[in-house]
């Protein structure tokens, strides 16, 4: 009697289940989602307390429909859109998906190999062989949205480009919840926007390093770590964690303070069960988690949940020789640095001649720029007096010999340095675009001012995006009536009219040298009145440094009159007028000089129109005025 109870019971347990979901599914819209908006009110799945395929079916039912005035239903497909990569068993057969075809033991090996090259450690392996043998991986790497990612972040980018190219399925969990929980490092009404930042930076990383991302899904914790299922879990996972194991499964990552918050406490825990609700076969992160990947092999079993493998990056010292770290400006280079930023920084970096092991230059070469270069040499070029250009194949040969001091520290940090722009030339190209800046800004905000709490005005920054340069056309010149030194020009800048400018160059360029050239001109300074004409506009000119000769700079022919003169990193639009009180040309001007083939540049870019390289006729190292 008692086995027909629980028949009929689980009978009609069953029968309930399929009659939600069928009615969900075949519900016409809107009436479907008043049902399931009320159905969700109390759940956070369709009929199982797990995400299954009932939940994508419905998913699917409803594609493209308006949400926005029925809550439970938009967390809920929040939630789902970030599992639909993961659909485990259910009733419905033909969601399942198509087991892997038998794997060789060459195959196992070579995915095993990728997957955990230049890792310092692996918990798990057994449990990795077992998996790979049946089917690909399934990992996560989280972090949380705090500070802006700098360049540190190459080293676990280049690890999730192994696990990609092994046909890894890899998740991305922008951990917005627990940089809150951090002692409150991201505020609460910033989370969203560093989400969306953090994610912009990453896809730019990784399309900087070429990595095929058809395997590659992004997750941000509030997605899924607000629903009921979850939440329960941290109740239960705190009845059973000692106050002890979670402040020691914290103690590298959570900040350490004489008196911490709870919400530190429960960091460990939340990271722990983000393994199960992602539903990945393993964790990957700096061995700095250690502590944390221990504890999720202690206490996931105790929910009855599965232990997951972790894998263990090293942490690489940043360029003082301590971590690399984001509140620490002198110890990292910004993703969006110019080439001339990243060089100084490389140029005050920590490098003792012949130290290997407290050395962040060796450590990013040998764990970012060596996998990125694939079969390509490291090079370091030199002048021939200094022993001339010489390359290394692996690592081991550059260890050895900056070991043995067979290169010295400026030929390591001069490569070094060339390899890093050539890795952040597309990140840097990429943030020029307007709503990135406009991101950037939203999510990093100017710190509030002591008085009044106001935020402070947010200032651009002055470099020479702001500078309007444009190609001009002498179209007519001459003597000025009343000043021996001076000339006055029409030039043609693309305008309906030639602007007047007034130019100091009548002792130092000869007028039928400069009738009808094309010339470089600063079109948007404050006209001035020059001995009783205004000039509209500023001849850019090289010169040495006791101004004994001026030379007019050369603009490529074919360059259009109006063309915009800038470099390839400075890009977004001229201010409409310079203002004279804040100096903006002056502290440009300081930056702008000739090289040593002529060209002139910014920070070590050069100018250029679309036909080609803004040129000094002569003077090297010269300063632009």
């Amino acid at each position: 009697m008692i086995r027909n109870v629980v028949r009929k019971a689980a009978t009609r347990v069953l029968t309930t289940r399929h009659v939600l979901r069928m009615e969900f599914v075949s519900a016409e819209y809107p009436a479907s989602l008043t049902k399931l908006n009320n159905h969700l009110s109390t759940r956070s799945y369709i009929t199982a307390n797990k995400f299954n395929s009932n939940d994508v079916q419905v998913l699917r039912k409803l594609s493209g429909c308006d949400t926005v005035s029925f809550p439970h239903v938009t967390r809920w497909l929040s939630h789902v859109s970030s599992l639909s990569g993961e659909v485990p068993p259910a009733p419905v057969g033909d969601m399942s998906p198509a087991p892997d075809k038998p794997r060789t033991p060459e195959l196992v090996q070579e995915k095993k190999e990728l997957i955990c090259r230049n890792l310092q450690e692996t918990v798990g392996e057994d449990r990795l062989e077992t998996i790979l043998k049946e089917r690909d991986v399934k990992i996560y790497w989280g972090t949380a949205t705090t500070g802006k990612p700098h360049i540190a972040y190459f080293v676990p980018m280049i690890k999730l480009a192994d696990f990609l190219k092994a046909g890894c399925e890899v998740t991305v969990l922008f951990a917005d919840l627990h940089g809150y929980l951090d002692n409150m490092k991201a505020p609460w009404e910033l989370l969203q926007l560093r989400a969306k930042y953090y994610e912009a930076v990453i896809k730019a990383m990784l399309r900087s390093l070429d990595v095929p991302l058809e395997k590659l899904r992004f997750v941000t914790g509030t997605d899924y770590q607000l629903s009921r299922e979850y939440t329960l879990d941290v109740y239960r996972l705190s009845s059973v964690v000692t106050d002890h194991d979670a402040r020691k499964a914290g103690a590298e990552v959570v900040k350490q303070v004489a008196h911490p918050l709870l919400s530190g406490l429960l960091y460990p825990g939340l990271q722990a069960l983000d393994e199960e609700y992602l539903g990945v076969d393993a964790q990957f992160g700096g061995v700095d988690q250690r502590k944390i990947f221990m504890f999720a092999e202690k206490y996931l079993p105790v929910l009855g949940y599965k232990k997951r493998i972790h894998f263990m990056n090293p942490m690489i010292p940043g360029l003082t020789g301590d971590k690399m770290s984001s509140s620490d400006p002198d110890s990292k280079i910004d993703l969006i640095d110019p080439p001339s930023a990243v060089k100084k920084k490389i140029n005050k970096a920590f490098c003792e001649p012949g130290n290997v092991e407290n050395n962040g230059l060796l450590s990013f070469s040998q764990y970012v720029i060596f996998p990125y270069l694939g079969a390509r040499a490291f090079e370091i070029k030199r002048k021939p007096e200094h022993g001339g250009d010489v390359s290394y194949s692996t690592f081991e040969e550059l260890k050895e010999a900056y070991r043995t001091e067979a290169i010295y520290p400026l030929d390591l940090k001069n490569a070094v340095a060339t390899y890093i722009n050539e890795l952040l030339g597309p990140i840097v190209k990429e943030f020029q675009r307007k709503e990135l800046k406009k991101l950037s800004s939203l999510a990093y905000p100017a710190p509030t001012s002591a008085k009044g709490g106001k935020a402070a005005a947010v200032e651009r920054a002055v470099d020479i995006s702001r500078v309007d340069i444009r190609v001009g056309k002498i179209v007519e010149i001459g003597p000025h009536p009343d000043a021996d030194s001076l000339y006055v020009e029409k030039i043609d800048v693309g305008e309906a009219e030639p602007r007047t400018v007034i130019s100091g160059l009548r002792n130092f360029v000869a007028q039928e040298t400069l009738e009808g050239a094309l010339v470089a001109v600063v079109c948007n300074l404050k006209p001035a009145n020059m001995r009783g004409i205004k000039s509209h506009g500023m001849l850019l000119c090289a010169s040495d440094k006791d101004h004994s000769t001026v030379e007019v700079l050369r603009v490529p022919e074919g360059s259009k009159p109006g063309e915009r003169i800038t470099s390839e990193s400075f890009t977004e639009s001229p201010d409409p007028q310079l203002n004279p009180k804040k100096k903006i040309f002056e502290k440009v001007q300081v930056d702008l000089t000739s090289s040593a083939n002529l060209e002139v540049t910014y920070k070590g870019e050069p100018l250029r129109t679309s036909v080609g390289p803004i040129l000094a006729p002569s003077l090297v190292n010269a300063a632009i005025r």
